[in-house]
């Protein structure tokens, strides 16, 4: 693009002409309102055109509409310490970095693309029936994890998992998701290999999912857990956010409780929660399994 803008200035010879207006000559302001229409990456790399697209780029005003609303609430939940005159592209950026919260065991950070709230929950943050007997449950470390572990399922009756989060998040609609892989991976001479020595009962029954909110939102949906070796994102369900001045609290639920038979062999890193649009996303990377509505 910055190529293109060039050519304009040039004169028949390929040189620049000196009494000709340049990219420079453009007002600061006029840039920003510009630029102000793109999206985040695309303003990064237009900064680096020259000195006015450069300081146009820091703009408060341009940033201030990349901001989630209540991008103030953001800041004092998660910013510990804040300069009173830091700028708007400063906040974004450091609420596109991922902030802990809850003992760790949730995270919260900005896309950096489209500036939408993206919250994970770790499986030690959820609730889930027999984790405290190793017979059954272990907790074990893993790189392929944003926590560092997963919560890993040898063999078990009555399976059910639950999950509960209170978040001011921004007006819109957003996805819930848990994250899930059958058999337990682990590298071998440097590469991934994936164990399913435990996996067995997951395609006999399908699993259930619910999601509840604090304003009497519902959705259930049921899936079979399949495709041993690969993380998913299996959907709950969506919700709205009309009001981001208030909190939303949210639960979620993922049950398998038919004793006929056994189920084992499953990896559960965590519940994640992304803006809607985030779904298609994940079904062009094919990480997403769609769960069919009750």
């Amino acid at each position: 693009m910055g190529a293109s803008f060039s050519l304009l200035f040039t004169d028949q010879d390929g040189l620049s002409s000196s009494s000709s207006p340049s990219l420079g000559d453009l007002p600061e302001s006029c840039v920003a309102s510009i630029i102000g229409y793109l999206d985040p990456p695309q303003i990064c790399k237009l900064a680096k055109l020259n000195r006015a697209f450069r300081a146009a780029s820091w703009a408060d005003f341009v940033w201030e509409s990349k901001l989630p609303p209540n991008y103030e609430t953001l800041v004092g939940k998660f910013l510990s310490f804040v300069p009173e005159k830091l700028g708007k592209r400063d906040i974004y950026t450091r609420l596109c970095r991922v902030n802990t919260f809850d003992g760790g065991t949730k995270k919260i950070w900005l896309d950096k693309s489209t500036g939408g709230v993206c919250m994970s929950i770790s499986s030690k943050g959820l609730q889930i029936t027999g984790i405290d007997d190793r017979r059954y449950w272990n907790h074990i470390p893993t790189e392929e994890s944003r926590f560092g572990s997963i919560a890993y399922l040898q063999q078990i009756w009555w399976f059910e998992v639950d999950g509960e989060v209170e978040f001011p998040f921004p007006t819109g609609t957003y996805s819930v998701f848990f994250r899930l892989q059958l058999g337990r991976a682990a590298r071998r001479f440097g590469r991934r290999i994936c164990n399913s020595e435990h996996v067995h009962g997951w395609d006999i029954k399908p699993v259930r999912f619910q999601l509840w909110t604090s304003d009497g939102q519902y959705a259930t949906s049921q899936c079979t857990v399949s495709d041993p070796g690969e993380w998913f994102h299996y959907h709950v369900g969506d919700f709205n956010v009309e009001n981001s001045n208030s909190s939303t609290r949210i639960k979620i639920s993922m049950t398998q409780i038919d004793c006929t038979h056994t189920k084992g062999g499953l990896c559960l890193d965590s519940v994640v929660i992304y803006p809607s649009k985030f779904r298609e996303r994940l079904k062009q990377r094919g990480y997403l399994k769609c769960a069919k509505p009750m």
